[in-house]
């Protein structure tokens, strides 16, 4: 998932707008969960997509399409928030104003993505114990995402936004390799 640090400042700007406008109506998740749905609809439909994104379509077409569509199903304060954003041209960024948005959220929160790839899927235990680990290491509330890949060998590897902490077996025999090479050359 993109970080807010790697995503355009316009996109955060309304992101951080919507969010400060959901807290003050106590609306922060729904509001994250319309935003999460609509995203979807977008990824998941490459023809809406470009749509939004084509230039040759005027902005006041666009918007009223967006009504036509989303009408009832969105919460008045985000098919608001999507008219101010059709009014100043940026439907096309919808998906990254909803991925701002939603790491925005998790901040706010207290919450962190965490993902954890392993050599085999962990026991429903296993992971809960590894959410915990994390979640009291960074005193945040770890969510974690589990991916196996079978080359690890074994041990972990733990991606916390920037952060990547590899405690595989891969990673150690790889290093070991390394080190016996190193000694050759002296």
């Amino acid at each position: 998932m993109p970080r807010t640090d790697q995503t355009s400042p316009v996109a955060v700007a309304y992101a951080r707008s919507l969010l400060e406008l959901a807290e003050e109506r106590k609306q922060m998740e729904q509001a994250d969960e319309e935003l999460r749905g609509l995203r979807d609809v977008i990824e998941a439909n490459p023809t809406f997509r470009a749509y939004l994104r084509d230039p040759g379509i005027g902005e006041q077409e666009r918007g009223e399409m967006i009504k036509r569509v989303f009408a009832g199903k969105f919460s008045p304060l985000v098919m608001n928030f999507l008219g101010v954003v059709s009014a100043h041209g940026r439907l096309g960024k919808l998906e990254e104003i909803a991925r701002a948005y939603d790491e925005l959220l998790d901040e706010r929160l207290g919450k962190v993505e965490v993902d954890v790839t392993v050599a085999q899927r962990l026991a429903p235990d296993q992971l809960e114990q590894v959410r915990r680990g994390v979640s009291s290491a960074l005193k945040k509330d770890a969510v974690v995402h589990q991916y196996v890949d079978e080359s690890i060998i074994g041990g972990i590897v733990l991606r916390v936004q920037d952060r990547l902490i590899d405690a595989s077996v891969r990673a150690q025999l790889e290093g070991m390799r390394r080190r016996m090479l190193e000694a050759d050359t002296k």
